[in-house]
């Protein structure tokens, strides 16, 4: 079963549709019947993916386009919704998935901070006020789904601007939705994918095989296709390390810290390491 928006002559915009999760998502969405947008940075990287997704939709190449867009930069994403506007008519399915991490310190490069809270918050923040009010006009069914990360939620130490941009995705998905669902006539729902460790581009750093870990792309956006159908808001996905349940402990603990009064971060605070481990392994 499919999500009703998920159908054939609807029209998908795909940010970071070049590689990883986001071409996946695209060449899901094409195979359903959807026209589909990629969005990514790179004019090679974009055309391989176009030919990709073309190879499996109904229309073939008639149905995909590509587009070089920085999502960071508010006039480009204004610009790409005109120019989706005149390719296909219209947009039924918004995924804002562009992101990246090229690592960051607490007290580090302004640069890096700048770059990756562009990408990763701004980008979906301009996707969504650019691309939603026009969704909400048409009166049609719609769907947003902003991809987060578990990062965003339980903030380990290593990549805190990677950290606080998606902690920021998290918050505005979720005051999104809010709004959305109180919003008198609309048809337009909001989703947050929370991916677990995935095998991309972004996380491969030089490695070329998976490792035993990590999930596929490909098994990530058919478990977001099957708790889109279920209606979910928050689409958690496990990983080949990490189950739901371990998952669970970890947000809870993570909460835990500001409920308890621990200190920040404790799950890797040498004095509360057993308290941690204690928890995860009791009932």
């Amino acid at each position: 079963m499919t999500h009703p928006v998920l159908k054939s002559g609807a029209v998908a915009v795909v940010t970071g549709g070049a590689s990883g999760i986001g071409l996946v998502a695209a060449e899901r969405f094409a195979a359903l019947g959807l026209k589909v947008a990629i969005v990514d940075l790179g004019a090679d990287k974009l055309a391989g993916a176009a030919t990709r997704v073309a190879a499996v939709a109904a229309g073939g190449a008639a149905d995909v386009a590509a587009f070089e867009v920085d999502v960071s930069k508010r006039d480009e994403v204004e610009d790409l919704k005109d120019k989706v506007l005149a390719r296909f008519g219209g947009v039924d399915v918004v995924m804002n998935n562009a992101g990246i991490g090229p690592g960051s310190a607490i007290l580090g490069s302004p640069e890096a901070w700048h770059k990756v809270i562009g990408t990763n918050l701004w980008g979906i923040i301009n996707g969504c006020q650019v691309f939603v009010p026009e969704m909400i006009a048409s009166g049609k069914p719609g769907l947003v789904i902003n991809t987060g990360s578990k990062q965003g939620i339980t903030t380990p130490p290593g990549d805190p601007a990677y950290n606080v941009s998606k902690a920021g995705v998290k918050v505005f998905t979720e005051a999104l939705e809010h709004e959305l669902r109180n919003t008198a006539g609309g048809r337009i729902t909001a989703h947050l994918l929370i991916p677990g460790f995935v095998f991309t581009p972004l996380t491969a750093h030089g490695r070329v095989e998976k490792p035993a870990g990590a999930w596929t792309p490909e098994q990530t956006v058919d478990f977001m296709l099957d708790h889109l159908s279920a209606g979910d808001f928050y689409i958690l996905c496990p990983d080949n390390d990490a189950p739901r349940a371990l998952d669970a402990k970890r947000i809870l603990w993570a909460a835990g810290d500001i409920v308890e009064n621990r200190p920040p971060l404790s799950r890797w605070h040498k004095d509360f390491g057993q308290a941690f481990a204690d928890f995860v392994n009791k009932g």
